[in-house]
């Protein structure tokens, strides 16, 4: 069980008992009780600001309230010292018993011992990548796809039902550039001399198959009928091999989404851009008048003209929102509504977009149209994913031959390996400059986060590799039960409360969407256990492995274990494979 429940659960069994003793009035809410790690670990293993929370309704101060949850916890079996601070805080430390019995419970759970079971099988959508089918992926969209990813696996571990989205925009200006360059592809297919790719094209030679392709499958049939004409045909085209390449692209960092949403399907038949804009006319939510002119200086395109106009300033949103374009077309906000509207109607009341940095003006127009067209029911969370800047050696990195533009995703990848780049993405917070260096990702240092982690593992099974050879008659996972009350060492019991704090972990990353808080606890949970490691060689008495002690060898590789089971969860959660020997 996770400790920070099973501590809430007998604090709030100890404020019922004070109420039955007629120490505190009955019907006291203990919802809003917090037990979690004291900020200054010298005070305990456990804190909790239970006396602050019921002072008030109490008739207490929150002190004296303190002081009466203390005298009761101190009787709480497992509870070996509490002491009061500050303003009312009490502080737990559990005894040593207590945390063996948790690492029984690890060793007997595996893998699965911190999953959670706190999402209810809620069912959220999570949309991430999305890239515009313009060409192959970039290093801008990797980040946002671990993310993505890493965040999906995160919620299904926590208990949730995830569906991973793609958003295909595939109805727009972008596509019919796509299809002007492919066409000019075509055509040197057919023997064309094509000079300087002209500007406004898209200059990579990643659509050259696109030409062949054409070519074989059309002949010349599409160079002497007009735009309007070939233009569908060879846009279609040319989504479709993008697509087989982005799923590719995504592939090389197993990243699959089960649901491919085509923009384009949106205006029909039926269209359902129009058919959200009257529910929300029907619900007054939809005029016609004119917005005020952005402050600063106005874009060339500026329009002072009466429009249809959402009223996203309703739900918190700064200005009113257009959904209609001066041509008589649908603004690309009309169709995200009706995107997210959708959403809502396959049953998603929980939504999270992952979006680059250079969208967060869309985060609260967004929020506001879900609003509207689920009725509150339904929640947007948005998350940005900010740059990250390519080095090699502390030089910046130049840009793709085979792109034009940009360093490719497939690129990165096929240098350092999936589970490397997914794991550095994972290393700072989303909205945070994320810097991925070639040289330092692939050194063996402490200063390499995922080299530290995956040593740690690897290290691990090292150990029973070593461990089956003075004890032949030993099996991993271990096959029978070793006495764990022979580990008394302080950094030892430290390491067993660490990994105690795994299902918390996941918890609170699952609820803030931030799948980084694995990362960094995994990092954490490595350099405990490399310390303990290194404590062996110095320390004789403290090694994992005593020939001459059968008992305490398997208590320590039960310990050892634990650890290898941990570290393999969270990185399996992040998408990463654990390995079991560092080459």
């Amino acid at each position: 069980m996770d400790v920070f429940t099973d501590f809430t659960r007998r604090l709030a069994e100890a404020v019922r008992e004070l109420s039955d003793a007629g120490v505190l009035p009955q019907g006291l809410e203990t919802d809003r009780i917090t037990v979690e790690p004291p900020r200054d670990p010298s005070h305990g293993d456990l804190a909790t600001n239970a006396a602050l929370v019921l002072g008030k309704p109490a008739g207490l101060k929150p002190r004296e309230l303190a002081e009466k949850l203390a005298s009761r916890l101190g009787k709480t079996a497992d509870v070996a010292e509490v002491s009061v601070a500050g303003p009312g805080f009490v502080n737990l430390r559990l005894s040593d018993a207590y945390w063996r019995r948790q690492l029984r419970s690890i060793l007997e759970n595996g893998e699965g011992f911190a999953r959670s079971t706190i999402g209810q099988g809620r069912k959220v959508n999570v949309e991430y990548v999305s890239a515009n089918p313009t060409g192959p992926m970039h290093v801008g969209h990797c980040r946002g796809a671990v993310f993505g990813d890493a965040l999906a696996g995160l919620l299904e571990y926590a208990g949730f039902e995830v569906a991973r989205e793609y958003y295909v925009n595939d109805a727009g200006v972008q596509v019919d550039v796509l299809a002007r360059s492919a066409h000019l592809r075509y055509r040197e297919a057919l023997g064309e001399e094509i000079a300087e790719i002209p500007e406004g094209l898209y200059p990579g030679d990643y659509l050259v198959p696109v030409g062949r392709a054409l070519a074989a499958e059309h002949g010349e049939s599409l160079l002497d009928v007009p735009e309007a004409e070939w233009l569908p045909i060879v846009r279609a085209r040319a989504i479709g091999m993008m697509m087989d390449m982005i799923r590719q692209d995504l592939a090389s960092l197993a990243i699959e989404h089960e649901v491919f949403f085509s923009e384009a399907s949106l205006k029909g038949p039926p269209d359902r851009i129009a058919e959200t804009i009257e529910y929300l006319r029907s619900r007054g939510l939809i005029y016609e008048g004119r917005l005020p002119p952005p402050k600063g200086q106005l874009p060339e395109d500026w329009e002072d003209r009466e429009q249809t106009l959402f009223r996203a300033t309703q739900f918190g949103d700064d200005v009113d929102r257009p959904l209609m374009k001066s041509d008589g077309s649908y603004t690309y906000f009309a169709s995200d509504i009706a995107y997210h509207r959708d959403k809502f109607e396959r049953g998603y009341g929980e939504m999270i977009d992952v979006l680059g940095a250079d969208h967060g003006g869309y985060v609260k127009r967004m929020q506001a149209a879900v609003a509207a067209v689920s009725g509150g029911e339904a929640h947007l969370d948005c998350r940005l994913c900010q740059l990250v800047r390519l080095f090699r050696g502390g030089q910046p990195v130049k840009m793709s031959k085979r792109a034009g533009e940009f360093v490719t995703l497939r690129e990165v990848v096929e240098e350092v390996g999936r589970d490397v780049v997914r794991f550095m993405m994972l290393t700072r917070k989303n909205d945070a400059p994320l810097d991925f260096d070639f040289e330092k990702v692939t050194e063996q240092s402490k200063d390499n986060p995922v080299f530290y982690v995956q040593y740690a593992h690897a290290r691990a099974h090292s150990v029973f590799r070593n461990a089956a050879e003075v004890f032949p008659e030993v099996t991993f996972p271990l096959s029978e039960a070793a006495d764990l009350d022979l580990l008394e060492d302080p950094a030892e019991l430290a390491l067993i409360r660490q990994i105690s704090t795994f299902p918390r972990t996941i918890e609170q990353a699952a609820l803030a969407h931030e799948p980084h808080r694995v990362a960094f606890y995994l990092y954490d949970l490595a350099s405990s256990f490399h310390g303990l490691w290194n404590r062996g060689k110095d320390l004789p008495q403290l090694r994992f492995i005593n020939p001459e002690d059968r008992a305490l060898s398997l208590a320590r590789l039960a310990l050892v274990q634990s650890v290898a089971s941990t570290v393999s969860a969270g990185l399996r959660v992040l998408g990463v494979e654990p390995v079991t020997e560092m080459r």
